[in-house]
């Protein structure tokens, strides 16, 4: 079964990967399941974090399943499975809620580029992350030469994608891509979750689009998010909607 599940440990919510036949590769079935989990929880105020993780021991997610893009024409391959695999991860990168990926496993391809999409990363010991798109003829197509490129140093991303080298857990953590390396990532990944108990969740929210803003992830978005938050929060959003609704011209205060 190929599948991405969503469940609810109180205000955390676990998004699974699921396709261990094929070490947790992603369909494009998974992929729009994964952005129907994602509006879910995104607009669900009980959610104080989301989880990320592989099901079972040997893998996070290994990439695409080359069975279903491998036949696809030229065109089909960019349109389609590279630009709506593109708009997911980004969708995932621009939650509004704290993401924690628990890499259980190996994270190759696609399945780096995924987790690399999360807020901050959690790693088992065995773990280990490539981009090995070149043995195969393509090249990274969900960010790994874009996103993946500010998180790690260009040389280390190049003698993944150059040379078909792999990073062990330890090296990743040392690079700062891993938060921590645990022998159970989704425990730890849960408690660091339980641990935002005294963080304002909206503060939080503003904090990640200042952040993103900082480093280009989606920043026209995040700046508009910003202003409009302001806007909304002032005395002249409430008279402008209410003279509106009550058919008449707003008297504007600028607070």
């Amino acid at each position: 079964m190929s599948e991405i599940t969503c469940a609810y440990d109180g205000s955390v919510a676990v998004l699974t990967v699921t396709n261990e036949a094929k070490l947790n590769a992603l369909t494009m079935g998974m992929l729009h399941q994964l952005e129907e989990h994602l509006a879910a929880v995104d607009r669900n105020r009980d959610i104080g974090a989301v989880i990320l993780t592989g099901a079972g021991s040997k893998a996070f997610c290994c990439g695409a399943d080359i069975a279903e893009w491998g036949p696809l024409s030229p065109a089909d391959f960019a349109q389609f499975w590279v630009r709506e695999g593109h708009r997911v991860f980004d969708r995932l990168a621009a939650l509004s809620k704290p993401t924690i990926g628990a890499v259980n496993g190996h994270a190759f391809g696609g399945g780096l580029e995924l987790a690399a999409c999360c807020d901050i990363r959690v790693l088992a010991p065995r773990s280990t992350l490539a981009l090995p798109e070149g043995k195969v003829g393509i090249v990274p197509g969900w960010s790994g030469t874009q996103r993946l490129a500010r998180l790690l140093p260009e040389s280390v991303v190049k003698e993944m994608a150059l040379f078909g080298r792999r990073i062990t857990a330890h090296r990743a953590q040392d690079l700062g891509f891993a938060a921590d390396v645990s022998d159970d990532p989704l425990t730890a990944a849960k408690e660091i979750a339980a641990s935002m108990t005294d963080m304002s969740p909206r503060a939080g929210m503003l904090a990640k689009a200042m952040i993103h803003g900082a480093v280009g992830e989606d920043r026209a978005a995040a700046i508009e998010a910003l202003a409009s938050a302001a806007a909304a929060a002032s005395d002249d959003r409430d008279e402008g909607v209410n003279a509106f609704l009550e058919k008449r011209n707003p008297k504007f205060t600028g607070l």
